[in-house]
């Protein structure tokens, strides 16, 4: 039962708030009704009541029936006032319990992805440690270890500044140390980088040397690895991975294209939210903690820049990255 309440728990939220609302309404408009007809029950006895041969007849006539409108007027008011204000109270708060539910899945799925990412490296490095230790290799396999172990190492770090940052950015706490950075050089070197840690992957560089923007070296730095790293792992082993930067005037422009299965049209603004991952746990085949799009939308939004997605073709997904250039050296 409570396994099947942890499933479906959205849509029984929301299915017990509609009926508590509907309620709602129905009791206004009762209240609404009942005191209509009160309303015409009182005057029609006051009307009784009227001598005829009463000099003031007709003037006493007209003051019940105003005095009846005027009742009827303010109940046509207050009840529309009352609904009003219920509705749109009801929809604020079913957007805050609906986005607040949806934020508590996605941080479960965050915290298994999470989980799964920092064991597997952790995992990958006992291993070849213990190996190192229990048994005597010859250099170059000791030199494979080594350089896998330190692959895994950076994986890591990666890992937990991606998840420190987020939390930094959000709580408002990291403070930019903005400064002249050759953008070049960072996405030569993180190349490089991804191209010896993936050694049958093939990556088509097109990068115009000497772009300098300003801004903070270690969350560029995060946007170029990020945007490398997810361009690999959603398209296949053997595919084209394709990163260009160049410079527009006072604008650069950086591109990362895969040739994957490209983003869904409803899924393209999603995949910026935080811990937002196209499918579900179950099925998604490709790691990820669903930070990585966060903090370069983050990051691209501090550094007054903008970022958008478009469909490859034949297929796949580019990711462009505008930011202000500085110079060319």
């Amino acid at each position: 039962m409570r396994a099947f309440y942890k499933r479906n728990q959205l849509k029984i939220i929301t299915i017990v708030y509609w009926f508590l609302l509907l309620y709602i309404v129905a009791a206004l408009i009762l209240w609404f009704v009942e005191l209509t007809q009160q309303n015409d029950y009182m005057a029609s006895m006051r009307l009784v009541e009227l001598n005829k041969d009463d000099p003031d007849y007709l003037s006493k006539y007209s003051h019940i029936l105003d005095l009846r409108k005027r009742k009827t007027f303010q109940y046509v008011g207050e009840g529309a006032t009352f609904l009003i204000l219920i509705l749109v109270c009801a929809v604020f708060v079913y957007r805050a319990v609906r986005r607040q539910i949806k934020l508590s899945h996605q941080q479960q799925n965050f915290m298994m992805a999470v989980t799964h990412e920092l064991k597997t490296p952790i995992a990958v490095t006992r291993l070849n440690l213990e190996t190192l230790q229990k048994r005597r290799l010859e250099e170059e396999k000791q030199q494979k270890l080594i350089a896998n172990t330190l692959q895994e190492a950076n994986r890591l770090n990666s890992l937990c500044n991606n998840i420190l940052v987020a939390s930094q950015l959000d709580a408002g706490h990291y403070q930019l140390n903005r400064q002249e950075i050759n953008l070049s050089n960072i996405v030569e070197d993180s190349i490089k980088d991804f191209a010896e840690r993936f050694t049958g992957r093939r990556f088509i560089c097109n990068i115009q040397p000497g772009i300098y923007t300003e801004g903070e070296s270690l969350l560029l730095q995060m946007l170029v690895n990020n945007l490398v790293d997810n361009a690999i792992k959603y398209s296949p082993k053997d595919s084209t991975v394709t990163i260009a930067l160049e410079q527009n005037n006072n604008s650069l422009l950086f591109s990362v294209a895969d040739e994957g299965e490209g983003i869904p049209g409803e899924e393209k603004k999603k995949v910026f939210e935080k811990f937002y991952r196209v499918g579900d746990e179950a099925t998604r085949k490709a790691k990820g903690t669903g930070l990585g799009l966060y903090l370069c939308k983050r990051i691209v939004k501090d550094h007054k820049g903008s970022i958008a997605i478009k469909d490859n073709q034949p297929g796949g997904t580019v990711f462009i990255v505008t930011l202000s250039a500085l110079k060319t050296a």
